[in-house]
């Protein structure tokens, strides 16, 4: 895809200008209200410091959760902007709504390098609405805090495949760059899907089949192995006629699932070895099984050692790797194993000279939360949902209306 960059806006000139930044900043929060992973924030800084040092007055939108178009205190995003100060090494302003008489004043005070970050942008109903007048009259309100001289800059690649307010409608009304971040994205996604070195290697878990269908039917096509993990191997298992117990299944996908192993016979790899526990709980007594051998009363929660020796040796030799979704309930350290084995495999590809990408969500979070080096991957995408449509084939409208 062809689109002006960052690079081509800061060509043009930004000082004294200001610039309306769709960034992703939707980070995990404790109870307590603290970030809990900040990758997403300091995948936004370089976009941010790059508009704010050339002197753009900068306003920046995002989302955290889903509030459902109210405000809620809980989803705030000043922990966000704490944060987001402290990675720019400069004062982020908050503003105490979207587009409200704070945000108004605030944005008419800015001066040259100034940031400011607009309150949950989801906050307003208007953000995810159906309605195209709704909408593009939230985006009119967005775009009349940067003044009619601005730009826009596309840097929330989690949120592209979404036809919102923030990330299509003001594209429509402004100059539309894509920023840093979206432009790195396209450009793997596009070596995933165009140029890849073979064999190729796909590697996908999460809980549901559902969740993953189209791309499983996609890449199947393409991949030279994909195995599969996560609680949604449990309804291929099952659809081999095998006893899960308590496992987490989709009954309505069994069938499709029989059909994909039926087709791709050659390509999709499913566990042979299963840990297994009574519940799920971080502290539940667990013990390895063959995936044949899975008792009644108990529910798969990782994979065993065997399934990650077998998908080690899928991944060692593979040129490109695709990684979505984690093998095990990873957030328990009972279960993690599985999770972290086939990750080591993928980063042994890498330095091995493999092209291998991370598909955001879940997966993004394991790699942190198991303390394993960012930069034994090749990339380490931001947008889950995002990547897989786009490996899907999928027009993405945020990405879409930047070539308009």
């Amino acid at each position: 895809m062809t689109v002006k960059t960052l690079e081509d806006l800061l060509a043009e000139g930004v000082s004294g200008r200001g610039v309306l930044v769709r960034s992703d900043l939707n980070v995990p929060l404790d109870d307590s209200g603290d970030i809990t992973d900040p990758g997403r924030v300091i995948a936004s800084v370089p976009t941010l410091k790059a508009l704010a040092e050339a002197g753009a007055k900068v306003v920046v939108t995002a989302h955290l959760g889903r509030p459902k178009g109210t405000p809620d205190p809980k989803l705030s995003l000043a922990p966000v902007a704490a944060a987001l100060g402290e990675r720019l090494g400069r004062h982020v302003q908050l503003a105490g709504d979207v587009v409200g008489a704070d945000a108004l004043a605030r944005a008419e005070g800015l001066t040259d390098g100034d940031v400011l970050l607009l309150e949950n942008v989801r906050f307003d109903p208007r953000e995810t609405s159906k309605d195209d007048g709704e909408r593009a009259a939230l985006a009119r309100a967005l775009v009349e805090l940067v003044g009619d001289d601005a730009a826009f800059v596309s840097d929330g690649f989690g949120v592209v495949h979404r036809k919102q307010a923030s990330v299509y409608d003001v594209a429509k009304l402004l100059p539309a760059y894509a920023g840093t971040l979206v432009a790195t994205e396209v450009k793997v996604l596009e070596q995933l899907t165009e140029s890849t070195d073979r064999p190729y290697a796909v590697v996908l878990g999460g809980s549901k089949v559902s969740d993953k269908l189209a791309v499983i039917e996609r890449l199947a096509q393409k991949a030279d192995s994909l195995v599969i993990g996560g609680g949604m191997c449990f309804t291929f298992l099952a659809s081999q006629g095998l006893s899960v117990g308590k496992s987490l299944v989709q009954p309505e996908m069994i069938d499709t699932c029989r059909q994909l192993l039926d087709t791709y016979a050659d390509v999709i790899h499913v566990p042979v070895d299963i840990v297994v526990a009574d519940e799920f709980a971080a502290d539940s007594p667990s013990e390895i099984v063959a995936a044949d051998q899975i008792p009644d009363g108990k529910m798969g929660l990782d994979i065993g050692p065997g399934t990650v020796q077998r998908f080690t040796n899928l991944l060692s030799n593979a040129k490109t790797v695709f990684w979505n979704g984690p093998m095990g309930v990873f957030e328990f350290p009972a279960f993690a194993a599985g999770t972290k084995g086939v990750a080591e495999a993928i980063i042994g590809a890498t330095a091995k000279g493999a092209f291998s990408v991370v598909g955001g969500g879940d997966s993004a979070a394991a790699v942190r939360q198991l303390g394993l080096p960012e930069d034994g991957f090749s990339h380490i995408s931001t947008g889950g949902g995002a990547s897989l449509e786009y490996l899907e084939g999928k027009v993405l409208p945020g990405l879409e209306v930047l070539e308009s």
